[in-house]
């Protein structure tokens, strides 16, 4: 498989690392010459010098080849405008750094569900390590082909979950409202704003992303995720 990084910063290193031992290609991109001057002499792997966020340079990175886009610099605005960079050109799929959680909504109202936020990840981590809970056995249940989406309701949203009319094999698992965690009933009804996380089957994935992603229902061209 391939990956481009946007961003060499520790996080994109040590990710590529991992997937160059594994066998897999990479590319990493990054504004500092000298940066990509002192990788080069340790990773096997392609590099790009300039802004990541430009869709001149990340044409130069081959999409159409790519099966990850990893957005993970240390600057929010640039990591959201290559995702959507990324997502325009066709990158198949695209992971987005978010350091200031006040960006996630927005991120997600612009179709950006891969979002990684690595403060919060990583204090849940160690609070659920303290208090005896292991994470990977979470992970663990999301396996086969079953998947999660995300989704900010809209006003055309503003229904009962029965009303949503979800494919057959998908279910609002929960949502959050004002920063609070709700477990819904069929009758409950959303709000605009709400963030809402379904399960569902992998083949009912771009028919989801049809209906909410944002950037998919303004993207010229685009029939769907």
């Amino acid at each position: 498989m391939r990956a481009v990084f946007v961003g060499a910063g520790a996080l994109s290193v040590t990710t590529a690392r991992r997937l160059l031992q594994s066998g897999h290609e990479v590319v990493l991109i990054d504004r500092d010459k000298a940066r990509i001057e002192a990788l080069s002499a340790e990773l096997d792997c392609g590099f790009l010098h300039g802004d990541g966020s430009k869709p001149a340079l990340l044409r130069e990175a081959d999409p159409e080849l790519t099966d990850v886009l990893f957005c993970l610099t240390g600057n929010d605005q640039t990591n959201i405008l290559a995702s959507l960079a990324g997502r325009s050109l066709g990158f198949a799929r695209v992971v987005t750094r978010i350091d200031d959680p006040e960006f996630e909504h927005l991120s997600l109202e612009l179709g950006l569900e891969d979002i990684v936020i690595p403060s919060r990840t990583i204090g849940r981590y160690l609070a659920d390590l303290f208090e005896g809970r292991d994470h990977l056995d979470i992970i663990a249940l999301v396996k086969g082909e079953a998947r999660v989406f995300a989704f900010v309701a809209r006003e055309e949203d503003e229904k009962t979950i029965a009303e949503l009319a979800l494919p057959e094999d998908s279910r609002v698992m929960f949502f959050y409202r004002d920063e609070r965690f709700t477990l819904p009933e069929p009758d409950t009804r959303l709000r605009r704003g709400d963030e809402v996380m379904i399960v569902t089957h992998s083949r009912s994935l771009e028919a989801l992303h049809a209906r909410w992603s944002s950037l998919a229902r303004h993207r010229p061209g685009s029939g769907g995720a």
